[in-house]
């Protein structure tokens, strides 16, 4: 798996027919970036520094998640993003967490 390096999306393989020959590219669905691939890539080749699973941290813009009408215990703002994970054991209910769209503290609630 490949992400953009703009806006760190997942990039998504992409095939255009031209006559007979087959061009392929990695685009980016945010932004728009594209990039010519020249070999296919294989599974062997991922190497061990390549980050596969993008957590979502304090530098990472959250804009495109979704919403609440929730208080923020820090500044009283009346909306957060959120999402869930899961954070114990796969029997157990996921957590919610929620971060505040005016000063970024982020909170979370147990199921």
């Amino acid at each position: 798996m490949k992400f953009c390096e703009k806006c760190d999306s997942r990039l998504k393989l992409k095939r255009d027919k031209n006559g007979e020959t087959v061009i392929m590219t990695l685009q980016c669905d945010r932004c728009g970036t594209s990039t010519p691939v020249k070999k296919p890539i294989t599974k062997s080749e991922i190497g061990p520094d390549e980050v596969q699973i993008k957590i979502v941290g304090e530098e990472v813009d959250v804009k495109t998640m979704p919403t609440l009408d929730i208080g923020c215990p820090k500044c009283k703002n009346r909306e957060a993003y959120w999402w869930l994970l899961q954070t114990r054991s796969g029997d157990e209910a996921t957590t919610q967490f929620y971060r505040c769209t005016k000063c970024n503290y982020t909170w979370r609630e147990y199921a």
